[in-house]
């Protein structure tokens, strides 16, 4: 780190609202501190506008009758708003908790009734809907505030409801009145005090709620800057949920203690477009998104002509080899750098200039394993992917591939301040100042979290020679098959994802004699590949019992059990007749499988891959896409791979 840098670095204490004054006053009206795209133009805020905004919503809700101490619910997307709000609330000596805009009625109340939410704030229509069906059990809320009026179908007399602007001037008023109250809120905020809670992840039961303070999500920030050479004024865009613990560790971690800017797409849909305005130089987000990216480009390349086809393949076996022996740390031939060079210019640069991906610095990706074909696929065609690791309980991400040593299978070294060891059971155990509080009214659950001061993580692990660490899988996950020898399924998940035409897969096989697998199809790409060979179809389940699209799957799992050990092949699979769905409790709200759950649900498929039975008759009900329940009888094929 250069000595600019680290005189930088002692000033930034405090509370994150502190945090923030102070970079409103290094900045002030020079350089965005958040940029957002509507209707096709980006509106930029300073740093000046950004501190005005947080002040207002913080003083709002005081004059609404906010008290210290309380906790304010947030259910919003990715727009400047949610940063106003939370770093509002917190501003005033709140506590936020975020929510899934995915999630139901019933998940929602019961998440806001469980820390006594005094207001809630929403993104739009959709989220008010929510909170009005579930207005009766709301006991606690005094106020649920909307951003985005846009569809309203509400009397406007509810005195329940509060836009964000009238919050927003209500703050102002106040601020005209009493000018001394935001700064004296402020000053009594300490670093130590719960900042959020965050609901972990929940793949084995209800969700636990981690509480983390001020200092747990700066010390994050500055353990990112010392590891990573960040710049003020860098571009980040935010992508991915709210209420995950990564884009609240970047956003009011990182990018608040780094001075970065800021970046929210206009919509999911337009986010590689977005790329391409922006130019951002560094991104953070799920493993889903780099495998459906990668998926989209191998697609896009297959449907491209013979020649297109040959040189992306050359191009893809040049950039393999590099990255080889970069992993290796061993020379690389001038005549293979040479080639290399020529792929980047006519090949690599124009492919990643085309999805927006031209000017990263370096790309991260966490929150579930990700194969490492993905991320070799990716350094092979000139992008810095790069596997990281951490979890909620830890601040967030603490484990990351240094530039230098980045190998595809491991999650890297810690971040500067983090300690991470080995227990003798293999669970990967973490200290740092990062390390969250506890689970809110769970002295028994946030007991069991830590041995001997140490977090334990759950996941089972070893550090290979280099001290990068290399993740098995989650430790009550671990498959023992019937002669007791041990992998994790996520080892082999993430490689049949690494095929455009899978979407999810689950692997079965604790106490059997050999490996089964449930596969979703990508309906998106196999459905393309399904139409340009006139083979009809009108649904998803229609689609997955497709005979040629079983046989193209099958071709895809016998390439991946080309490369594993015999005990990991897979025997048979059937193709689910529907997608994994948060709403149906298949999956958690970030897309972990809850696979305890599945085994359960899906017990008479998975038994049937273990007889002689070739197809299994499902009937039941089923959600489609547009929320209708509908019923289904139809028959599920086994199929052998081996």
């Amino acid at each position: 780190m250069d000595a600019e840098k680290e005189k930088q670095l002692p000033f930034l204490t405090g509370t994150l609202p502190q945090i923030l004054t102070a970079q409103a006053a290094r900045f002030g009206t020079n350089g965005a501190a958040i940029r957002e795209k509507a209707y096709g133009i980006w509106q930029t805020y300073n740093w000046q506008d950004y501190l005005r905004y947080v002040r207002q919503a913080g003083l709002g809700l005081i004059a609404l009758g906010f008290r210290r101490g309380e906790a304010v619910g947030l259910i919003t997307d990715n727009h400047p708003e949610w940063l106003f709000s939370e770093l509002g609330v917190q501003a005033v000596g709140g506590v936020t908790l975020n929510l899934f805009t995915s999630a139901v009625v019933e998940e929602l109340s019961a998440s806001l009734n469980r820390i006594r939410a005094t207001f809630v704030i929403v993104q739009d229509q959709e989220q008010v809907d929510k909170m009005i069906a579930a207005r009766g059990k709301l006991s606690h809320v005094r106020n649920v505030i909307f951003i985005d009026p846009t569809g309203m179908s509400f009397s406007g007399d509810d005195p329940w409801l509060v836009s964000f602007r009238d919050l927003l001037s209500g703050g102002e008023r106040l601020d005209c009145d009493r000018p001394e109250l935001f700064p004296g809120e402020l000053h009594r905020g300490n670093p130590e005090e719960t900042a959020m809670m965050i609901q972990t992840s929940g793949t084995t039961g209800m969700p636990k709620l981690a509480m983390l303070s001020h200092r747990n999500l700066t010390a994050m920030g500055e353990s990112w800057i010392r590891a990573v050479s960040i710049q003020a004024g860098e571009n980040w865009i935010s992508i991915s949920p709210p209420a995950w613990i990564v884009d609240q560790m970047w956003g009011l971690g990182v990018a608040l203690y780094g001075g970065m800017t800021m970046n929210f797409p206009e919509t999911p849909e337009t986010v590689l477009e977005d790329f391409r305005d922006i130019g951002p130089s560094r991104i953070i987000t799920s493993s889903r998104f780099w495998e459906e990216l990668a998926s989209r480009i191998r697609v896009r390349m297959g449907d491209a002509g013979w020649v297109k086809r040959r040189l992306f393949s050359e191009a893809e076996r040049v950039g393999r080899a590099v990255v080889s022996r970069q992993v290796r740390k061993e020379p690389i031939p001038l005549l293979i750098r040479g080639l290399h060079h020529l792929a980047a210019m006519i090949i690599y640069r124009p492919l990643l200039d085309r999805i927006g991906c031209a000017n990263f610095l370096s790309a991260y990706t966490g929150g579930h394993p990700i194969s490492p074909d993905v991320i070799s696929f990716f350094r092979a065609i000139g992008l810095n992917l790069k596997q990281c690791y951490g979890l909620t309980e830890g601040g967030g991400i603490f484990q990351i591939q240094p530039d230098e040593e980045v190998k595809p299978e491991t999650v890297g070294t810690p971040l500067p301040g983090v300690q991470v060891r080995i227990a003798e059971d293999q669970e990967v155990l973490v200290s740092s100042r990062a390390v969250f509080q506890g689970y809110y009214q769970d002295y028994q659950a946030t007991e069991a979290a830590f041995t001997q001061g140490w977090l334990r993580t759950g996941d089972a692990g070893y550090l290979d020679r280099d001290g990068h660490l290399m993740i098995i899988g989650r430790k009550e996950e671990i498959i023992r098959n019937k002669s007791g020898d041990a992998f994790s399924p996520d080892f082999i998940e993430t490689r049949l994802k690494f095929s455009p035409f899978i979407k999810e897969a689950v692997i079965f096989g604790e106490g059997r004699s050999f490996l089964t697998a449930m596969i979703n199809i990508d309906f998106g790409n196999t459905g393309s590949w399904a139409e340009e060979r006139m083979i009809p179809y009108t649904t998803y389940m229609d689609l997955s019992q497709q005979t040629a699209v079983e046989e193209l799957i099958l071709k895809e799992v016998r390439k991946v059990n080309e490369q594993l050990p015999e005990l990991m092949k897979i025997h048979k699979f059937i193709l689910l007749y529907k997608l994994l769905d948060a709403d149906d409790e298949e999956l958690t709200r970030t897309g972990k499988v809850r696979r305890r759950f599945v085994y359960g649900l899906y017990l008479k498929l998975i038994e049937a891959m273990y007889t002689a039975e070739k197809e299994v008759r499902v009937k039941g009900k089923i959600r489609y896409r547009d929320g209708q329940i509908g019923e289904i009888d139809t028959l599920v094929r086994v199929i052998e791979v081996l």
